[in-house]
């Protein structure tokens, strides 16, 4: 699959494991939609603490609302699978607990 870039917003497959993110940039579309809509950053926030362009967080921002059924379903894919990692990979401080019983 060759990279398709929509303004800002650019898939690629070799990048981000091939989620749309931010062109030039290793930020996935659903890390902006997550710093936005669930830990309630502002659009500025965002730009200056990872150093984007405004113009490029309201593309994610927009690309995200164009497409919210499909990313959202990516972030339950991703939450799901580090769920079952930390079910299988117990912590080395439940190890070490472990070890101290």
């Amino acid at each position: 699959m060759a990279a398709v870039m929509v303004g800002h917003i650019e898939v690629t497959p070799d990048v981000c494991g091939g989620k749309p993110h931010i062109s030039g940039h290793r930020i996935a579309v659903q890390d902006i939609a997550i710093w936005h809509e669930r830990l309630g950053l502002d659009p500025d926030e965002i730009a200056t603490e990872h150093g984007l362009e405004l113009g490029e967080v309201y593309a994610a921002l927009s690309y995200y609302h164009d497409h919210r059924a499909e990313i959202d379903a990516s972030i339950c894919a991703d939450e799901a699978f580090m769920a079952e990692l930390r079910r299988h990979t117990p912590s080395k401080v439940m190890k070490f607990r472990a070890r101290a019983n």
